[in-house]
């Protein structure tokens, strides 16, 4: 656009009031942005990665953030592009993961919920129809136009991040796994040679991931060593995925021993099953990246886990209102009831019902087992030796859920 059009004293405060209204949306009009911008077919992708998912809802919050605040300040003027560390960070791990300007796709369905959410409040900021019908008229002109120019200058970064990646070992160790991982038919010996890692001997992958921000490498690199060190082993395939994920695979044939990373709390790490050779290089990866779409779900759950951990808890969790009224059914009171009543009752399962395992195991007198036991079953709605199977099977898919679903 040649000239910005001239928007009337009256116009341009009414669009500061509307703009300060937007920068505190309801949790409501901010869910339904984030579904409509992760919803597309082309945004499957992104939707089904934890961290791009995340990052996505971050910049689409960003820009809405950016603009309202631009016109809170200088209502009605062409608001300047959103380059902050959000965007930029996005747009790197979209060419990292191998994806194109489709992705941005989220900024264009984002706008259509904004858009709507924005009219509801012009319309009650003003009564007179011809304010109404300009102020629309250039709002429309400057969300339309922010959003070009921010996905002008996405594209922008993106080619220019693409063009980083093809140069250096980084890029080259990158491209072999993703061939590795749609089972293109690349020599086994070129491979293991790109990636100084072997393939033909045992594989345990896993999916090492953290809050963004200037501290995430080290972080990550601090964690994917204790995951090495943990498997009693010096030498690991490393690939970052992003600025804040690494994909990393262990020659071994166990799961690593590693629980919690107390030094790093904003790192959280998903492991597959042990394999074998390229079969197991790709099965062990792709289980980790189900259990860090099951871990994402659940945010206050457990620092690490394996896939075995959460294989059951992934098929019984796939509908939630499904999932609700099984706890609700199976567990009644006890699935509120304090902690140590619930690890009890889980542990005692998990000993195959013995009370003096169960005792050693948590470190507790047997008497006290036997009490805790006895108050689980005047909470539950049915005997706890009536119903152990779907007793354990809804305790374990508790142990996972985040406190504000329990």
């Amino acid at each position: 656009m040649s000239e910005w059009p001239h928007i009337s004293p009256r116009v341009r405060e009414l669009l500061r009031r509307g703009a300060e209204i937007a920068l505190n949306p309801p949790d409501s009009w901010v869910r339904e942005m984030h579904d409509a911008a992760l919803g597309g077919v082309r945004m499957t992708a992104v939707a089904d990665d934890p961290v791009l998912a995340e990052a996505t809802r971050r910049t689409n919050i960003a820009n809405m953030l950016h603009w309202a605040a631009a016109n809170v300040r200088d209502p009605g003027l062409r608001v300047p592009v959103n380059l902050g560390g959000e965007v930029l960070d996005t747009a790197r791990d979209l060419v990292r993961r191998g994806l194109g300007e489709s992705s941005l796709d989220s900024y264009r369905t984002a706008q259509s919920v904004a858009w709507r959410r924005w009219m509801e409040i012009c319309f009650d900021l003003t009564d007179d129809p011809a304010d109404l019908r300009a102020l629309l008229d250039v709002s429309s002109l400057s969300i339309s136009t922010f959003i070009d120019d921010t996905v002008g200058a996405m594209s922008q970064r993106m080619a220019a991040e693409r063009a980083d990646l093809t140069r250096g070992t980084h890029a080259e160790r990158r491209q072999t796994v993703a061939l590795l991982l749609e089972g293109a038919p690349i020599p086994l010996t070129r491979a293991e040679s790109q990636l100084g890692h072997r393939l033909d001997g045992p594989q345990v992958a896993a999916v090492i991931w953290s809050d963004p921000g200037a501290a995430a490498a080290r972080d990550l690199e601090a964690a994917a060593a204790a995951l090495t060190k943990s498997n009693h082993s010096r030498d690991r395939l490393t690939v970052m995925a992003s600025a804040s994920t690494l994909w990393v695979w262990l020659p071994q044939s166990r799961t690593p021993d590693l629980r919690e990373l107390p030094e790093h709390p904003g790192v959280r790490i998903a492991v597959g099953l042990p394999g074998h050779s390229l079969d197991g290089f790709r099965r062990s990866h792709f289980q980790a990246l189900a259990t860090q779409r099951l871990m994402a779900r659940y945010p206050d759950g457990h620092q690490v886990a394996n896939y075995d951990d959460l294989r059951l808890v992934s098929l019984l969790t796939t509908d939630d209102v499904a999932t609700d009224e099984f706890l609700a059914d199976t567990l009644g009171e006890l699935g509120s009831a304090d902690r140590d009543t619930v690890d009890t009752v889980r542990t005692w399962i998990a000993e195959q019902c013995n009370t003096s395992r169960t005792a050693a195991r948590l470190y507790t007198h047997r008497n006290t087992v036997i009490r805790r036991i006895a108050r689980a079953d005047t909470l539950l709605p049915r005997p706890l030796a009536e119903n152990l199977v779907d007793v354990a099977a809804a305790l374990e898919i508790l142990r996972w859920r985040p406190v504000e679903h329990r």
